[in-house]
């Protein structure tokens, strides 16, 4: 918890609700995972009517891998240490947001929670135009991002990233040209035995849906809070239906994970009830802080 945010719970608390488990961790990803598979399932059986919707669910399904990388990057999916890194490291070769390099930066990014000049997340700052949200929405600055990050791996250098400690650059430098590497071989493996089409369909066109869906969702955290040290102001909780709970392994309880990162995410509602009276920003829908962001910027033009 960041020193300059007025205590909420008792240490006894947070270390009760800090106790992390195999099994729930087990359980979710199990439910992740056949989440995938069933919307792969129905890619590869839909016909020309129902192949689009089925592809838009593989692509959510993919995307919302993101909740694992994040839990995982804390430790807290898991008790186990391995299955945390195994785990995460896996669930990110999809969007190629490589584990290694995604600890480093959301550390930083933990540390320095809406502080303009040192959170990387600030960076670029959220839109203030029509055509800033659209590119923001349509994941053109994340798949920029990634390209830029693979390139300066596979130099060698990562100077561009000062979040990124010299003693760490190493061993995220050669994660990130295992992982590009490991989805070269299956994208041109899969190709090669089942078709051309087949890793256009079942993961680069289900990934360019999937991360729309994503962008929406992580906009919402941190945009238009208070740009202070303060967790309780610099940090949105929105309110939402079990699916996406589910789905974002209740990341949607953002202010009450940026108070205490070390509860994990099966803990996340209880924590919800114990702060909720405490938090300055609770928004009650996605959709509801999407068009009301949308009609200020209107406005403002």
């Amino acid at each position: 918890m960041n020193t300059s945010t007025p205590r909420v719970l008792s240490g006894a608390e947070v270390r009760a609700l800090s106790v992390r488990s195999d099994v729930q961790g087990a359980i979710q990803i199990g439910l992740h995972l056949a989440f995938i598979g069933i919307a792969g399932t129905l890619v590869a059986f839909s016909g020309p009517w129902t192949v689009v919707p089925a592809i838009i669910l593989l692509g959510l399904s993919q995307s919302t891998l993101f909740a694992p990388i994040h839990e995982t990057m804390h430790l807290t999916a898991f008790r186990s240490r391995r299955a945390n890194a195994v785990v995460g490291w896996l669930a990110a070769c999809p969007s190629t947001l490589n584990w290694h390099f995604y600890t480093v930066f959301h550390l930083a990014h933990h540390r320095f929670t809406q502080d303009p000049e040192r959170d990387p997340e600030l960076s670029p700052r959220p839109p203030a135009s029509l055509d800033g949200y659209l590119m923001r929405v349509l994941a053109v600055n994340y798949w920029r991002a990634r390209a830029v990050v693979l390139r300066d791996c596979w130099r060698g250098d990562l100077s561009a990233y000062p979040y990124i400690p010299t003693t760490s650059a190493p061993r995220v430098i050669a994660s990130v040209r295992w992982m590009s590497a490991l989805v070269a071989v299956l994208a041109v493996g899969s190709a090669w035995l089942f078709g051309w089409w087949v890793p256009f369909v079942f993961w680069l066109i289900p990934q360019a849906m999937g991360q729309v869906f994503l962008r929406l969702y992580l906009l919402t955290e941190h945009t238009g809070c208070d740009e202070t040290p303060n967790g309780l102001v610099n940090t949105r909780t929105t309110l939402t239906n079990r699916m996406i709970h589910l789905l974002m392994w209740n990341m949607s309880y953002h202010a009450e994970h940026h108070l205490y990162p070390s509860i994990p995410f099966h803990r996340l509602p209880d924590a919800h009830v114990a702060v909720r009276s405490r938090l300055g920003v609770i928004q009650d829908g996605y959709a509801r802080w999407h068009a009301a962001y949308l009609k200020g910027i209107l406005g403002r033009a």
